[in-house]
């Protein structure tokens, strides 16, 4: 058992799980044997702890039943009755630890160790000493104590962080010399944190806050040996610091998003670490200041502690010019690390490993991609014969040497890009200026490599942002000019991307810029296809990666490859047979789509394989379109069922519009086009299509373009078909549909036979899109049926199979599913968070109807709940910015609502227009449960006798169907009611709804017009 103090007071068991001690007196009990150590406590002095000047009648007899509590809890034997009182066994306690540790600490020679062990005491601590008895007087010696013992810790602990060369005491002390200003020690590793950070000023500025605080508090001076640091500092010592060794350069511009790259290198330990990437990513500028925070971390300690850090400094060897073999390179290193030949026979190589034997120093060999080969034999040779020796290299590829560890430099992040990209633009041109969409648009065009920002941004001044991102097309003409003081290499896009391709072999050279033809990424598949006879692409795409040139991804569709733009864009332009290699991708995508099973148990796998390879199935169309017709044709009728699975309604009409231009006729095209322009909400001339799936897509996008009529009879027409084919999946899409057409027209016995029974067909094919298309009649039929708990399974059951396919809008739509179910049980803020939910993913993800569903929900609970404002506000949004986009349900749903807003606020004229909006609607869809609810509306804004009539009519219409309003959906009715039974008498209204209940509902309004 375990016992806590440092903090409120805790007990652990033996497997770390806390204990709870229940009882004020029984937790002071044990706080008070705590306190003292684990020595015995007299009888007399615990009764006192307990009960102060106020102890019980029998204080002995209560003394001892707070032991019995405690002996429960830690033991019978945990608490033991000596002679001299009673003694709690501590065996393990976070203050002991404590206190281990300093120990441990102090007798640390090593900064960092030191350093790193009293941060591992300090981390014990979970806030003050017996913090829940801050205030018993029993407490207070041992809180004393040990919150003494902790500002020492603190204070030693920030002392070995700058011995270290860890400055960052600097700040960390702020707050702890703000409890404790007086405490010299924290002001010691302060103000030496200060300096070295190169803040003298606020280093001086400590020190006079101390002395006059001293003075004015306790009228001393400042210890000599503060006075003595004080004096150093105003001198400016060197020894406070020494002047890191080697030949680093100082950056002449501050190093933009790096900051996680450097913590993550400062974190690696190996003797060889390689940065590799492509071409203008950045790694000679992270080496040179990854060493530099090595440099200077240790340099200032270099005398005091030798055993650690890089006494001899940190070194750049430029190899971009050099040549030849490792004797060859190790001639230049030498000569940069000022090593002069001497007599002896031993080779170049040997003699610098001799040289650097025993020096504790770090290498950074920069671009050695060139030499690779030469510069791996030399860093395995020094590193097998140095004891000290650290390697930084920088390489397109890895050395590939055994130790090496491999750390890829990636292009930025889009905010760090669009930052380094801003600076260096404001450096450029002082009034620079440019909308934030455009320079996003920049920085994602050159792939967030810093040389091809900063070249773009020396362009800014005279091209301005918005005609620099109109030429990026041609982005080797316009990144043609950098800065004077780089290497030509570096001194414009296309210098870089030479640089890279000299490097390569002529197979690689071919499957690089085959590979270009490719949109997005690509997987080893498509390699051979579109690589086909360039040598053995296996072995020379992972080359590729190597080298920097791909870059691969491994991620929920296997192992993907792409190529950076600009690289893609060079690489095309190097591409020797363009015709035969997009011919090549073409077969290959064509192929890959016709083999596609988007209907079955197989069609989570190929949706996304499919959307893995979006921009190489547009390219391959586009292709097709412009030179073969008929590859065409074969494509897009493939494609058309992904199109439709996932939404794309708007690519898949673009397309086969573009396809239907350049082909011949083609019946199924045909039939496709026009389905695709329905459901985008175009007009399609009227067609004859023949098989069971081209039916039921005529059928589905007629029943979302409106045309219920025609949508039913071409729905038979699949269903008849589908069955006498003995078309499994065709029988449950029309079955299905069948379902969605009952509940517009008010069938629930139709609606729930059919649903069920389709989704039951899909669930045995294994095909969840089709499960999902099942979801919202069902679960509609369960809600208006009032058995929610159906209706929030099936919701959720939905919701499971759109998150489980990624189908976002699908996720929308049935989180405000499940928000509506949370407001008929009336809660009104899990409706309201549900409705947030699914609009921001509707926004996010470009989906209005999902937008407008959410914003609907969203009114609906305004309303219920009482805020009117907020209802009205919702759905004037709905009613103005998505006017045209709203069905014709949706529109019957927003007038009855703001009819209902209308007559609350007392406004019976203004309610009374908006109803009869509604009922104009309502005649649309020829619904009688519509029909109802523009009859309660307008009840609340007639006479008595009028009101209980049409209550009545509008009764009977929801039974005509069987779908009387459940308990849950009365609110609206119960209240029009109430205040119409109120103005005639229980036995007037009843005969007065009786009438309604038997006229039409047509004749019902003609009466309401009447009176």
């Amino acid at each position: 058992m375990r016992f806590g103090v440092l903090g409120p007071l805790a007990v652990w068991d033996d497997t770390g799980a806390p204990i709870t001690v229940p009882e004020v007196k029984v937790r002071a009990l044990l706080a008070s044997l705590l306190a003292h150590d684990g020595g015995p406590v007299s009888p007399d002095r615990l009764v006192h702890d307990l009960w102060g000047e106020h102890p019980p009648g029998k204080p002995a007899g209560a003394l001892q039943a707070k032991v019995s509590q405690l002996r429960r809890i830690v033991g019978r034997d945990g608490v033991e009755r000596q002679p001299a009182g009673y003694r709690l066994r501590v065996e393990d306690s976070d203050a002991a630890q404590f206190r281990d540790l300093v120990t441990q600490a102090r007798a640390t020679t090593d900064p960092r160790a030191r350093a790193a062990r009293f941060a591992e005491a300090l981390n014990l601590w979970r806030g003050e000493a017996f913090a829940d008895f801050a205030d018993e007087e029993f407490a207070r010696p041992a809180a004393h104590r040990w919150s003494e013992l902790r500002l020492a810790a603190i204070e030693e602990r920030a002392k070995a962080q700058v011995d270290a060369g860890d400055y960052s005491p600097a700040d960390e002390l702020a707050d702890v010399i703000a409890r404790h200003p007086l405490r010299e020690g924290l002001r010691a590793a302060q103000m030496r944190a200060l300096y070295l950070r190169g803040r003298q000023s606020e280093a001086l500025a400590s020190y006079t806050d101390l002395r006059t605080r001293l003075a004015e508090e306790l009228g001393v001076d400042p210890s000599p040996e503060l006075r003595a640091l004080y004096e150093s500092l105003l001198r400016q010592d060197p020894g406070l610091a020494a002047e890191p060794r080697g030949n680093l350069p100082r950056p002449l511009t501050p190093l933009i998003g790096r900051e996680d790259a450097l913590a993550r290198l400062a974190g690696l330990s190996a003797r060889l670490i390689t940065l590799t990437g492509p071409g203008g990513v950045g790694k000679s500028r992270l080496a040179v200041a990854a060493a530099g925070l090595v440099s200077a971390d240790s340099g200032s300690n270099r005398l005091e502690h030798s055993r650690g850090g890089l006494p001899d400094g940190a070194w750049l060897v430029e190899l971009a010019s050099a040549r030849g073999s490792a004797a060859d390179l190790a001639e230049t290193v030498a000569a940069v690390l000022g090593i002069r030949d001497s007599a002896d026979s031993a080779s170049p190589v040997h003699r610098l490993a001799a040289a650097l034997r025993d020096r504790r120093t770090l290498l950074v060999l920069d671009n050695c991609e060139h030499v690779v080969e030469a510069a791996a034999e030399l860093v395995e040779t020094l590193l097998r014969t140095t004891r000290h020796l650290r390697v930084l290299a920088t390489s397109q590829e890895p050395l590939g040497l055994p130790g090496e560890t491999v750390f890829a430099v990636e292009p930025l992040p889009p905010a760090e890009a669009v930052r380094l990209f801003t600076e260096r633009a404001t450096a450029a041109a002082p009034d620079f200026a440019g909308d934030a969409d455009t320079i996003a648009e920049i920085c994602r065009r050159l792939d967030g490599l810093p040389l091809a920002l900063e070249l773009a941004a020396t362009r800014v001044r005279g091209l301005g942002v918005r005609e620099l991102a109109a030429r990026l097309n041609d982005r080797f003409a316009v990144l043609n000019r950098g800065s004077r003081g780089a290497p030509a290499r570096q001194q414009t896009l296309r210098a870089v991307l030479d640089w890279s391709w000299e490097l390569l072999s002529e197979p690689e050279r071919t499957v690089l810029s085959r590979l270009a033809v490719h949109r997005d990424s690509f997987d080893l598949a498509a390699a051979e296809a579109v690589c086909a006879g360039a040598g053995d692409v296996v072995d020379l795409v992972p080359r590729l990666v190597d080298r920097s040139l791909v870059a691969v991804t491994h991620g929920s569709a296997g192992v993907r490859y792409r190529l950076l733009e600009s690289v893609a864009a060079y690489a095309l332009e190097r591409l020797a047979d363009p015709a035969a290699t997009r011919s090549r991708h073409l077969r290959h995508y064509l192929e890959l789509a016709e083999s596609a099973h988007l209907h079955g148990t197989d069609q989570r796998a190929w949706l996304t394989r499919l959307d893995s390879e979006a921009g190489n199935l547009r390219a391959a169309l586009d292709e097709a379109v412009r030179h073969s017709p008929a590859d065409a044709v074969r494509l897009a009728t493939a494609l058309s069922w992904w199109w439709l699975l996932r939404g794309r309604l708007t690519e898949g009409r673009r397309m086969l519009s573009a396809v239907s231009r350049v082909a011949g006729p083609d019946p199924e095209l045909t039939v496709l086009n026009g389905s695709f322009a329905l459901l985008t909400g175009e007009p399609a001339p009227p067609d004859s299509p023949e098989s069971v799936r081209a039916r039921w897509l005529r059928a589905y996008s007629l029943f979302s373009a409106g045309d219920l009529a025609a949508s039913q009879e071409m729905n038979e027409r699949a269903l008849a078909l589908a069955t006498a084919e003995d078309d499994e999946w065709g029988v449950a899409a029309a079955l299905g549909l069948r379902a969605m057409l009952s509940l517009v027209r008010g069938d629930l016995a139709g609606l729930g036979r059919d649903g069920q029974r389709s989704a039951a067909i899909f669930r045995r094919l294994g095909d969840r899109w089709g499960e999902m298309q099942t979801i919202p009649p069902l679960a509609a039929l369960a809600e208006i049926k009032g058995d929610y708990a159906e209706a929030a399974r099936r919701q959720h059951e939905g919701l499971a199979i759109a998150r489980e396919l990624d189908w976002q809008a699908e996720v929308s739509a049935r989180l405000s599913g499940l928000g509506r179910l949370a407001l008929l049980e009336r809660d009104w803020q899990r409706a309201r968070d549900l409705h947030e939910q699914a609009l921001r993913i509707a926004a996010d993800h470009g989906y209005t109807y999902g937008r407008i569903h959410a914003e609907m929900g969203l009114a609906l609970g305004a309303r219920r709940s009482g805020d009117l404002d907020a209802a009205e506000r919702h759905l004037t949004r709905i009613r103005d910015d998505y006017r045209g986009f709203s069905s014709t349900a949706g529109d019957h749903l927003l007038y009855a609502e703001l009819g209902f807003i209308a007559e609350l606020r007392g406004d019976v004229v203004q309610a009374k227009k908006y109803h009869l909006q509604g009922l104009e609607y309502a005649r649309l869809l020829d619904e009688p449960r519509a029909f109802a609810l523009s009859l309660e509306g307008l009840a609340g804004t007639a006479v008595p006798e009028t009101a209980a009539l049409l209550l009545g009519a509008a009764d009977a219409a929801r039974r005509s169907v069987g779908a009387p309003l459940p308990p849950a959906e009365r609110g609206d009715v119960d209240r029009i009611t109430a205040a119409a039974r109120s103005a005639l008498g229980d036995s007037a209204f009843a005969a007065e709804f009786e009438h309604g209940t038997r006229l039409p509902v047509e004749a019902a309004v003609a009466m309401f017009a009447s009176w």
